[in-house]
This record gives C-alpha cells, sequence and structure tokens, in this order.
C-alpha cells in the first residue's frame, strides 16, 4: 500500500504548477476524455447498437472519466 510520501502521481508535487498551467492539462485531459467517449461511440455504432444506448454508455464513461480527472489535486 502506498503512503502518501509514495504517492507521487504521474506529475511532480514540486514545484507548484501554476494556474494557467493546470488548466491546459485539465483542458488537454478533458480532450481526451471527449476523444475516448467518440471513439467508444463509434464502436457501439458500427456494432449495430441503438443510438439511445450509445448515448447512454458514451455519457456515463465521460462522467466517470471527468470525476476520476477533476478529482485529481495533481493536475
Amino acid at each position: 500500500m502506498a503512503t502518501a510520501e509514495q504517492d507521487h502521481g504521474f506529475l511532480p508535487n514540486e514545484p507548484p504548477r501554476r494556474r494557467v498551467e493546470s488548466a491546459f492539462v485539465r483542458t488537454i485531459a478533458t480532450l481526451g476524455i471527449v476523444a475516448v467517449g467518440t471513439a467508444v461511440a463509434a464502436i457501439l455504432d458500427t456494432t449495430g447498437v441503438a443510438g439511445w444506448i450509445s448515448g447512454l454508455v458514451v455519457s456515463m464513461l465521460s462522467v466517470v472519466l471527468a470525476a476520476v480527472l477533476w478529482r485529481s489535486r495533481r493536475l
């Protein structure tokens, strides 16, 4: 189990991030969430899944990924 000292995540804690840099990193990560949702929707569409099910799956996936992203204090 990782302790607080060992858990550094993807990005270092020091030096502290500037607001502009943090906003830029979160924006890029959010665009990644949109890309993942688009890919999942395309895959579901090619397999013949109903449109409303595709929308539901992509929406739920986006909410979960966004919650993980925005909960991170390191970005």
